[in-house]
């Protein structure tokens, strides 16, 4: 009898795992409980999908912290290169942008999307929407892996040989990444990291009135950002109640662990990242007549918006009367941040199903036959493919994981 395995998730790490499956032989069941496979990534593609990165391998990998060393065995399988070697195989060309990222060529998501689902039934997976996973069935009803699943038509209780969990982290709840897998994977014993924004904005205590009416959802273009041992140039935005973007989201592991450790997180900005502070001190020091030092800022260093407004927001007044100090301020602008912005607002998440918990093969040891891979894994990488690529990568390490394992518990 063909062995039966069960996917639950159809974000792009279950879509992997199935046609992983799939490629082995395996009859493959998919459950998601969304209206449709593959929301999340149809919408994170929504201004441009960012397939993976260009940067060599090594680098790469010290994209993911900590986690670098598991997610390094996932990239073996499947890294950037086999990774645009897939999407050409679905018909989708890829180009290197001038940042280093990977784009589909006519940058949309919807038709990758739409000839991997076509691939994917052609190979005969099974899709099944609007079920979501309510827990484990009782003992003796199904089998050893039988799974509760909730149905348009009721609760229907589903076998199988293999499972591979998919589930997401807690991001973007209205897209099915909820988190509400954790109480039921803890109620078996699998240690779980406590989920956690990541890629995300942070709040100040407070900005002026003035800040948030004149400069929120102002670009601050051109910038540094340091705090601890992150340093990085780039861009970010002013929100309404702090600061958010894609230099802060690369930031965001180090930001938020200094406010769990700490309870606020000090980054410094540098305003003028292509100046040396010499220059900047020399500059501000220059003799500046009758102009305020708002107009000789503008005319000697070409500061002024958003960048003016942010020095006037967090610097003491008596600064502006001191050129070395405010020279200083910056080029190392200090400004304080007390928390992470909630985590359904965030791009993704860190924390999840510890990586101690699993086999080479993204197996729980503690659930033999029971595989989990993607996001709702406890690793975490900053936006531009790093996300997607190992997303996929687990996926497909999780798939082949199952298929051997199916094939070695399997009656001969």
């Amino acid at each position: 009898m063909t062995a039966r395995a069960v996917v639950v998730g159809g974000g792009p790490a279950g879509l992997m795992a199935a046609e992983a499956l799939a490629a082995a032989g395996v009859a493959v069941d998919l459950y998601d409980a969304m209206p449709s496979a593959g929301r999340k990534f149809l919408l994170a593609g929504k201004g441009g999908l960012n397939l993976t990165h260009s940067e060599p391998l090594r680098p790469f990998v010290g994209r993911y912290g900590a986690a670098g060393e598991r997610v390094a065995m996932w990239l073996d399988a499947f890294g950037p290169q086999a990774l645009r070697e897939w999407a050409k195989g679905l018909g989708i060309a890829t180009f290197v942008g001038t940042s280093g990222r990977v784009f589909p060529t006519d940058m949309k998501a919807a038709p990758l999307l739409r000839a991997w689902l076509h691939r994917l039934r052609a190979a005969g997976v099974r899709l099944h929407m609007r079920h979501r996973w309510l827990g484990w069935a009782a003992a003796g009803e199904g089998g050893a892996r039988a799974l509760r699943l909730a149905s348009p038509s009721g609760e229907v209780v589903v076998p199988a040989d293999a499972i591979v969990l998919a589930l997401g982290g807690a991001s973007w709840a209205r897209l099915g990444s909820d988190g509400a897998w954790v109480p039921l994977l803890a109620e078996r014993g699998v240690q779980v990291s406590a989920l956690r924004p990541s890629n995300c904005g942070f709040d100040v205590a407070r900005w002026s009135g003035h800040l948030r009416t004149k400069f929120a959802g102002a670009p601050l273009k051109n910038a540094a950002l340091r705090c601890g041992d992150f340093a990085q140039r780039g861009e970010f935005v002013l929100t309404e109640t702090g600061i958010e973007g894609s230099l802060v989201y690369a930031a965001s592991a180090t930001l938020r662990e200094a406010i769990a450790a700490h309870g606020q997180a000090v980054a410094e900005i540098d305003l003028l990242p292509e100046r040396s502070a010499e220059f900047v001190r020399a500059e501000v020091a220059r003799p500046r007549g009758s102009r305020s030092m708002s107009t000789h800022l503008k005319s000697r260093l070409g500061l002024d918006g958003v960048k003016a407004a942010l020095l006037h927001e967090l610097l003491p007044r008596e600064t502006f009367a001191d050129a070395a100090a405010l020279a200083a301020a910056i080029k190392a602008l200090p400004i304080t941040l007390v928390a992470a912005r909630p985590i359904d607002e965030a791009i993704s998440t860190a924390g999840g199903v510890r990586l101690d918990e699993l086999d080479a093969h993204c197996m729980l040891e503690r659930l033999p036959g029971v595989f989990c891979a993607g996001e709702m894994l406890d690793w975490e990488a900053p936006t531009g493919g790093y996300l997607l690529t190992a997303s996929m990568a687990s996926g497909l390490v999780a798939g082949r994981g199952a298929a051997a394992w199916l094939a070695s518990t399997s009656p001969r």
